[in-house]
């Protein structure tokens, strides 16, 4: 019988009413290459235990096996199972079903409406209003048995809100609440709500939620499972947190085209690409390589290229498809000139940097592809912005060229939101190397987030059509200086 099923593409295979793969699962569970980890569901992982097998594809097998479920209560604020193990959801009926580490907990409730998210599949999740009124639901249970957070937590999660988007964030909140409270009866939680809102005063910053450790690499997947717990980790510190809004203010095409130079410079400089500011400016000005420096030169040139065009700028990735392409298409852009690092092609090699080792050159797409539903699921631009830039960095998808290009990604999000970029300046190269080491070794997003963040403000500072008067900020700044002789300054300007 010819084999069916891609066994060596994924995770998880699914039982299905069809008898031809019915009998392939049979088939190829006797032959000992799957077993049976849940009702309706196959691995031919015969390494990892069931209940991190179901963990890992917890998303995946929900939105499969459920489909129109809805994550929802606490569980739509958390993005993951309690310590408990519970998940809960919204559905078209009520029960509990066991999975290996997993209780699900099904209510019947109302369908996903307008604005609610799409995770995995047919999965979707409660967008944030949604998922705070269910939260005020009473609940009979206690603890990481109950369907809802405590009130404290709640408190915790519009105090995020205040904090970062003042009050006019907060009415925000609370008039789209009270129109979805509206919509789905629910109108005394949305009276708690209100109260909550209207009593609160800022006190602490929001607590930022975690996800598992990472687990150890599956046999014979199409994607690098080691990789997955960093962006699942690193989603939910973004999903759970609140981001204040940074508006572009290089409006202008003179404004965007001097930060498009410095922003190719810098990006260049902290790979090794080092060039006086005035060689660069002369490359730039002239569309002319540096004799004796050509590949390096049409670095710069395919940076800028790229960054300075506001229209290339806007286009961001809808789909897996879409993002492929697209990293592919600035690849071949930005080191067009450097022809042996096979510009525009994914790797066909693997590399490494230091006691780093990047996905392996087989497994690229496939952990690009696992990675892009949890891109998909965020809807701020920072958040968006520095998790693809991070899942790019992580992967490491081609010969040369990976930070300059997880960094166009990044700001491409960035200018599609109508936000200001990001610029990584040589003396906060350090600070960026350190805190994504950190997350890739220690599964810890917190510093990443961190110093992204503050790379941000301090680049929301740099504007104007004057070339002269936003180098003189940059070095006001330390912008210029190695990161033993001086330290980053945000200067307002």
């Amino acid at each position: 019988m010819e084999n069916i099923l891609p066994i060596h593409l994924q995770e998880v295979i699914f039982s299905s009413s069809l008898p031809q793969i019915s009998k392939q699962i049979s088939k190829l569970e006797k032959a000992g290459k799957l077993r049976k980890i849940a009702p309706r569901i196959y691995t031919p992982n015969l390494t990892d235990s069931p209940e991190i097998i179901i963990r890992r594809n917890l998303f995946a097998i929900l939105g499969k096996l459920y489909p129109g479920a809805l994550l929802s209560h606490r569980s739509a604020l958390e993005f993951k199972p309690t310590s408990k193990g519970h998940i809960f959801l919204t559905y078209t009926y009520t029960k509990k079903v066991k999975l290996p580490g997993i209780t699900l907990r099904f209510m019947e409730g109302h369908v996903p409406i307008d604005g609610d998210n799409r995770l995995s599949g047919e999965l979707f999740a409660s967008q944030t209003e949604r998922a705070l009124l269910e939260n005020l639901q009473v609940s009979r249970q206690l603890g990481p048995e109950s369907k809802t957070l405590t009130l404290p937590e709640i408190e915790e999660k519009l105090e995020g809100v205040i904090r970062l988007k003042s009050e006019a964030g907060l009415n925000e909140l609370r008039d789209k609440a009270r129109m979805i409270a509206d919509s789905l009866n629910m109108m005394s939680e949305f009276e708690k709500l209100n109260k909550l809102i209207s009593a609160l005063l800022s006190t602490k910053a929001s607590k930022i939620l975690s996800s598992p450790l990472a687990v150890a690499r599956a046999f014979g997947n199409p994607y690098d499972p080691a990789r997955l717990p960093l962006f699942e980790n690193l989603f939910v510190s973004l999903k759970t947190q609140e981001f204040k809004s940074l508006p572009e203010r290089n409006t202008s095409n003179q404004s965007f085209r001097n930060f498009a130079f410095f922003e190719s410079y810098f990006s260049n400089y902290i790979e090794g690409t080092e060039f006086e500011l005035e060689d660069a400016k002369r490359i730039i000005e002239t569309d002319t390589p540096m004799p004796n420096r050509d590949e390096d030169s049409h670095d710069v040139l395919g940076t800028y290229k790229l960054v300075s065009n506001s229209t290339e700028m806007e286009i961001t990735p809808s789909t897996p498809d879409q993002l492929l392409e697209i990293l592919l298409y600035r690849h071949q852009v930005l080191l067009s000139a450097r022809r042996s690092k096979k510009p525009g092609e994914f790797k066909d090699k693997n590399n490494r940097e230091g006691e780093t080792y990047f996905v392996d050159h087989t497994l690229v797409k496939g952990t690009l592809i696992k990675g892009f539903d949890y891109y998909l699921a965020l809807t701020n631009p920072f958040a968006r912005a520095i998790y693809l830039m991070f899942m790019v960095s992580e992967v490491h998808p081609f010969l040369d060229g990976n930070g300059r290009i997880a960094r166009v990604m990044m700001n491409a999000e960035l200018v599609k939101g109508g936000q200001t970029k990001i610029i990584i300046p040589t003396v906060y190269r350090d600070d960026y190397v350190g805190a994504l080491r950190r997350l890739t070794r220690q599964n810890d997003p917190t510093a990443f987030i961190r110093m992204m963040h503050r790379a941000w403000e301090f680049s929301a500072t740099i504007q104007g059509d004057d070339m002269d008067a936003m180098e003189k900020h940059l070095v006001a700044s330390n912008a210029f200086k190695d990161h033993d002789q001086a330290k980053l300054k945000i200067i307002q300007s």
